[in-house]
């Protein structure tokens, strides 16, 4: 069952890389590097990002999110952090898998789950 999420999961991995990649002034082949995708397919997502209000950008320039882009990037990236912490450290899953897992994982656990696991494996330490 998908969490209540306002974004796509494709509109997520977007934000999360343009995070990823510094948050500011970040340029679109470096986004299309970073997920495998082309620069049209770059282009057409932060323009719906844009209608969102979730990054800005110059025409022609650089793109860099906004406050409300930066909050969803950040819970998306710690969701994935975890994910992956968990999935290597409890479960022995190897690196480059949780990696994967997680980035698809993320879009589908709550809030709640996320503190639940955060917290297990806190315990675990």
């Amino acid at each position: 069952m998908r969490t209540t999420h306002l974004y796509s999961e494709s509109l997520e991995d977007y934000l999360e890389a343009i995070y990823i990649l510094g948050g500011h002034n970040v340029r679109s082949v470096d986004i299309a590097n970073h997920l495998g995708v082309s620069r049209a397919s770059v282009n057409k997502a932060v323009n719906n990002l844009m209608e969102n209000k979730l990054v800005s950008k110059m025409l022609y320039g650089d793109i860099s999110l906004t406050e409300q882009g930066l909050a969803i990037s950040r819970k998306v990236e710690n969701k994935h952090r975890i994910l992956k912490q968990f999935l290597t450290e409890v479960l022995g899953v190897e690196d480059s898998l949780a990696n994967k897992e997680a980035c698809g994982i993320e879009h589908n656990i709550s809030d709640d789950t996320a503190k639940k696991i955060e917290r297990l494996l806190k315990q675990n330490k």
